[in-house]
């Protein structure tokens, strides 16, 4: 439910940042950052909207222990969580592999 709408906006964020590198540099360097979205902030949000979506797939596995829930919504809840983590792994390993490119470049 939340997990596929937090992965779409941390990638079209990400879209943006990449359309516009300037915005990911947005308040550096600068004693009161700008309006514009940081790629920080862009971050933070996206994993506070991973945490939120494994903590409710957490209670609906706990609701399921106690009777309260079904299978079908602990199964939906447990693989939203398993997407917004995806997301999240991609988006390290892309910002891993630029690091590493720009380590190699020459000075």
């Amino acid at each position: 439910m939340a997990s596929p709408i937090s992965a779409a906006g941390a990638y079209a964020n990400m879209a943006r940042i990449a359309a516009d590198p300037s915005a990911a540099f947005a308040g550096i360097g600068v004693a009161q950052p700008k309006s514009e979205t940081s790629f920080a902030s862009v971050l933070k949000e996206a994993i506070g909207a991973v945490h939120e979506t494994g903590q409710k797939s957490d209670m609906q596995t706990q609701q399921l222990v106690k009777g309260q829930s079904n299978m079908v919504d602990v199964v939906t809840a447990v693989a939203e969580t398993e997407v917004a983590i995806d997301a999240v792994v991609a988006v390290r390993d892309k910002v891993i592999a630029a690091y590493e490119e720009i380590m190699r470049m020459p000075i």
